[in-house]
């Protein structure tokens, strides 16, 4: 009898886990519940600032489900979890049986617990509803208050910044980005919004929001007030784990899950922004709410449930984020907490890097700086890289920190590719998802910056290079 699949949740733990699922057991059966259709979050700031059209948002389609033999059970909900009969029952009155069940039932926006909180005109900008109607609300010479000045509030910071609309930013903590960025480089993002016309306040509580003559007015716990035609929420996110614990899973911040993302209940794994798993450099369990975590566990979790031994290494902190022309990125344990840290600064570009030492291993980093100087490298990737082998680096210590604009001498020397190449976080090659936006096959587009990339070669300092560790 084909193993019997119930994937619940369309986000990206939930898809990538049915490709794997499939990719491994071709007879398996998957069904999909999933309140929404299956589309990418983290891709309606783009549609917002009307980079990309609707449609291009979505992650799954009729032809995919059938193409896979998914049974897609779109617009329902997962009402309760019988672990024990290994039972889900939905809102509809159906009751689905499974020999696995993944819950990748994802977080959900908290509401700013103020009064005005709920009135029309003020969003979280979490679902695809919600970008629907900013667009309408965000005619040309509208005004936005972003209430919330964190990764996922500067995500909308930018699209509406693309879209040429004003807005002023209200962040209660006394800096900007606080789960990302240190202070120093915090105060770099500030200033460069300053200069692009941006009033930011921070350690500023709001009271209320008021309707008021078809606009928004925000009252501040200093006093005083603004009106914007739009507020935006962006004052975190929360796990959505009532399913899972009212089963009787264990759960604390999220659902807790080992390294094959398995839960406390036989059969059942977890995935995403609803999990909570062990974390690369402590090994301790964390709820990391990105994108390439949620794919991780969905590719990990799936493999799993199709029979397959596959146990993950753990998932890295990690945000890249552009605010307005300036690309912001830190990975791991960038804020230090007493380890050793070097940080180069250069306020003019504005450009700040800060690398945060274990011993000899690189475990955090943050890069504030414009695309050329950051992105647009390969340090970022590299730094990445570094945390990610977790690799004693010995006397190339020494050389970075002699000379911390050229990592890719280290990166080679210290033999960080060798380590990465042979991991796979399934244990066999990724491969390219099979759904495409109107079924369009990759381009690449070789132009005069890929040609340079490819033939470029670094020049070795004179002398013997250190030694490398291991």
């Amino acid at each position: 009898m084909p193993t019997r699949n119930v994937i619940i949740g369309g986000g990206p733990a939930g898809m990538y886990a049915i490709e794997e699922i499939r990719r491994a057991d071709p007879a398996a059966q998957i069904t999909l519940v999933s309140d929404e259709p299956a589309y990418a979050r983290m891709a309606l700031p783009y549609y917002l600032a009307g980079e990309v059209p609707e449609e291009q948002v979505f992650t799954g389609g009729p032809d995919f489900y059938q193409r896979l033999g998914v049974d897609a059970r779109l617009g329902r909900q997962a009402r309760q979890l019988d672990t024990a009969a290994r039972t889900v029952a939905l809102d509809d009155g159906a009751t689905l049986p499974y020999d696995n069940l993944l819950l990748a039932t994802g977080s959900r926006a908290q509401r700013l617990p103020v009064p005005g909180a709920d009135l029309p005109g003020v969003i979280t900008l979490w679902a695809l509803a919600d970008a629907r109607q900013a667009i309408q609300a965000l005619p040309p010479g509208a005004e936005v208050c972003l209430i919330g000045a964190g990764f996922i509030g500067f995500i909308v910071l930018n699209a509406i910044y693309k879209r040429g609309n004003r807005q002023r930013v209200v962040e209660i903590e006394d800096q900007i980005l606080p789960r990302m960025l240190d202070r120093e480089s915090a105060q770099m993002v500030q200033q460069w919004l300053a200069g692009k016309g941006i009033e930011v306040r921070t350690g500023e509580g709001v009271t209320a929001i008021e309707a008021r003559d078809g606009r928004k007015a925000i009252r501040f716990a200093s006093g005083g007030q603004v009106l914007a035609d739009l507020v935006i929420l962006a004052t975190g996110v929360q796990p959505n784990i009532d399913l899972a614990r009212e089963a009787g899973i264990e759960c604390q911040q999220g659902i807790l899950v080992d390294n094959h993302c398995r839960t406390s209940a036989p059969g059942v794994y977890a995935a995403g922004d609803c999990a909570q798993g062990p974390e690369l450099i402590t090994g301790r369990r964390e709820v990391h709410a990105i994108q390439p975590t949620a794919v991780d566990h969905g590719r990990v979790a799936g493999a799993n449930m199709g029979g397959q031994d596959v146990a993950y290494v753990g998932s890295l902190a990690m945000n890249i984020l552009d605010v307005c022309g300036l690309h912001c990125v830190s990975y791991g344990q960038w804020a230090s907490d007493g380890r050793e840290e070097q940080r180069i600064v250069n306020a003019t570009l504005p450009n700040t890097r800060k690398i945060v030492w274990d011993g000899t291993r690189i475990v955090g980093a943050i890069v504030v700086a414009p695309p050329d100087d950051s992105t647009m490298l390969n340090d970022v990737g590299m730094l990445k890289g570094f945390i990610q082998s977790q690799a004693e680096l010995g006397a190339w210590k020494r050389y970075i920190e002699e000379n911390p604009a050229d990592l890719r001498r280290a990166y080679i020397g210290a033999g960080i590719p060798a380590r990465l190449i042979p991991y796979r976080t399934t244990g066999s090659p990724s491969a390219s998802r099979s759904f495409r936006y109107q079924n369009a096959e990759p381009v690449t587009q070789r132009t005069e910056w890929h040609r340079l990339l490819i033939e470029s070669r670094p020049e070795m300092p004179e002398g013997p290079p250190p030694a490398a560790a291991g």
